[in-house]
């Protein structure tokens, strides 16, 4: 079976690196699929989950807070200021840091502060919504 190198990589760390069969991440026009062969490419990524499905079918979750996507026809590279493992995701945690920007969000005094919190809570609610997908893909198994 062919496989892809596949690299994610936070400001801080390496969270994954290893081969995969296939790559599912959320692209800036929509979710993106990349397959062993797949043609290069370089885009910009939105905040959300980025699956690796394993050769044995398994699959390692992992939440980008936005980023770039590099893909060669062997290797695809993620890199992004802020990732975290699925499973260190807690969504109780992104709702009430959501909660806490939106009462920021109320208290802005200028355009650049509202944009700064606008785009945190965009972060935030796509975080809780990964955590909440791994959570019911974990239920499933």
């Amino acid at each position: 079976m062919a496989t892809i190198k596949v690299d994610v990589v936070s400001a801080e760390t390496s969270l994954y690196s290893g081969d995969a069969k296939f790559v599912v991440l959320p692209g800036e026009s929509g979710e993106l699929g990349i397959l062993p062969g797949h043609t290069p490419l370089i885009s910009r990524i939105r905040p959300g989950l980025v699956r690796i499905i394993l050769e044995d079918n398994s699959e390692e979750s992992i939440f980008v807070a936005g980023g770039l996507l590099e893909v060669q026809p062997g290797h695809v590279t993620v890199l992004s200021d802020t990732a975290i493992r699925g499973g260190d995701l807690d969504e109780t945690k992104a709702d009430a840091a959501r909660l806490a920007a939106q009462e920021a969000l109320r208290n802005a005094k200028d355009q650049a502060s509202m944009d700064v919190v606008k785009a945190e809570l965009d972060m935030l609610a796509a975080q809780a919504s990964a955590a909440r997908r791994i959570r019911e893909l974990t239920n499933k198994h």
